[in-house]
C-alpha cells in the first residue's frame, strides 16, 4: 500500500483526533528533594538544562532569588549568586558560576567540548535603564571563565548582531551557533545562526502563523540527523528546519511546547508547562517522551498537581536526559529541579 499523505499531517491528523495523553505509560518515579543548594540557598526558579558531555553530570539555570510571581523575570537583578549550577548524580553541587552577569538567565547549551552557553531573555520592561546586561548570549569554558559575548549587551535590537530576549541556544557538532531569538511578543521572534567565531551566517522567520514564522519561539535542539527543532510554544507546536533554516514539517502532538532535547538514542523528548483550558484545551502539562524519526509519543509524564484550569505555569518548562535514561525537569514556577528515574523498560 502507498502512503497517500506525508507522515506529519497524518502526525497531526492523529492529535486533531484527540487522543487523551494519559493513554500514554509513565514508566519513571520522581526522586523526591533531589537537587541540593549550598549553604542553606534557597532554590529560585529553574531554567533550562543540558547534559555535561560524560553523561553524568547536569548543567542548569537556577535564578538567583526566590521570587513571588510579580518579580519574576528579574531575579538576578541585584544577586551576586551563581545561575549557572553543575550537579552530579546525587544532586550535589559541584560548579558554579556567572554570578552578576545576568538579569534573567534562560537558555543553556553544553557543547562537545564542555563549554557552556548562556542567554539572558530579561524582557525590555523588567531590565533598569542603562544596566549593561541582556539581550545576550554568553559562552563559558567550563570552569566559568568568559569566552565569547555574542549580542549588543543591554539594548535590545533587530540587526545581524543584536538580539532581543534570546531564549535558548544549541552548538551544532560544525561548531555553528543556532540562537532562538526572542521569547515575549514583542520580541524579534526569529532563528539566528553564526559560524563557531560568531561571524554572522543567517538568520531566518519573524512573528507569525505561518510554518517558518513563529509565536513566542522557547527552546530548541538538534537530533542526530542535524534537524533543528524549536519549541514553538505560542503557536502550540515544534517546527523542524534543517541547517539552512529550510521548513521541514511542524509535529503538534507534543503538546505546548516549552522545551525539547534528544538523547544519544533519538529519542525526543518535549516539555509542556502551559496547557490548559484556555492557552491549548484538551491538553495536559507534562513531559511527553517519543521516537525523533517517526514523531511518535511512546511515554507521558504527567504532572501529577496539574490543574487544566490553571492558567499560570506550574510544570517543567525544560527537560534533559543523562545517559542512563534518567530524565530532569526543569519547573520555573514552582522552583524545582526534579529527577525522573525509569523504573520499567
Amino acid at each position: 500500500m502507498i502512503m497517500k499523505y506525508p507522515i506529519f499531517l497524518l502526525l497531526q491528523l492523529c492529535c486533531i483526533i484527540n487522543i487523551s495523553s494519559q493513554t500514554y505509560p509513565n514508566p519513571y518515579r520522581t526522586v523526591e528533594n533531589w537537587a541540593k543548594l549550598p549553604n542553606g540557598r534557597t532554590m529560585g526558579a529553574v531554567g533550562d538544562l543540558d547534559v555535561d558531555p560524560d553523561g553524568e553530570h547536569i548543567w542548569a539555570i537556577i535564578r538567583c532569588i526566590a521570587t513571588e510571581r510579580e518579580d519574576f523575570g528579574k531575579e538576578c537583578l541585584d544577586s551576586d549568586l551563581d545561575p549557572v549550577i553543575k550537579f552530579n548524580q546525587e544532586g550535589n553541587v559541584v560548579q558554579s558560576f556567572g554570578g552578576g552577569m545576568f538579569i534573567w538567565p534562560h537558555g543553556i547549551d553544553v557543547d562537545n567540548d564542555g563549554n557552556v552557553w548562556v542567554t539572558d531573555a530579561v524582557s525590555e520592561k523588567k531590565r533598569p535603564e542603562g544596566d549593561p546586561r541582556g539581550h545576550q548570549v554568553i559562552k563559558f569554558s567550563p570552569e566559568g571563565e568568559v569566552l565569547m559575548v555574542l549580542g549588543n549587551p543591554g539594548k535590545p535590537g533587530s540587526g545581524n548582531y543584536e538580539f532581543n530576549a534570546p531564549s535558548d541556544i544549541v552548538i551544532a557538532d560544525n561548531g555553528d551557533i543556532i540562537i532562538a531569538d526572542g521569547h515575549g511578543k514583542n520580541t524579534n521572534n526569529r532563528m539566528m545562526k553564526y559560524s563557531s567565531d560568531g561571524t554572522f551566517i543567517k538568520s531566518w522567520g519573524k512573528t507569525g502563523y505561518a510554518p517558518g514564522e513563529f509565536h513566542q519561539l522557547h527552546g530548541l535542539d538538534i537530533d542526530s540527523r542535524g534537524r533543528i527543532f524549536v519549541a514553538d510554544r505560542g503557536n502550540n507546536r515544534l517546527q523542524i528546519f534543517n541547517q539552512e533554516g529550510d521548513f521541514i514539517a511542524q509535529w503538534t502532538q507534543f503538546g505546548k511546547p516549552s522545551g525539547v532535547f534528544f538523547d544519544e538514542h533519538d529519542n525526543i523528548y518535549v516539555s509542556d508547562s502551559e496547557s490548559d483550558n484556555e492557552q491549548n484545551p484538551g491538553w495536559e502539562m507534562g513531559i511527553r517522551i517519543g521516537d525523533a524519526h517517526m514523531g511518535w509519543v511512546h511515554y507521558f509524564i504527567l504532572l501529577p498537581d496539574g490543574d487544566p484550569r490553571n492558567t499560570r505555569t506550574n510544570g517543567a518548562e525544560f527537560v534533559a536526559a543523562d545517559k542512563y535514561g534518567n530524565l530532569y525537569g526543569g519547573e520555573p514556577g514552582p522552583r524545582k529541579l526534579k529527577k525522573y528515574v525509569r523504573v520499567r523498560r
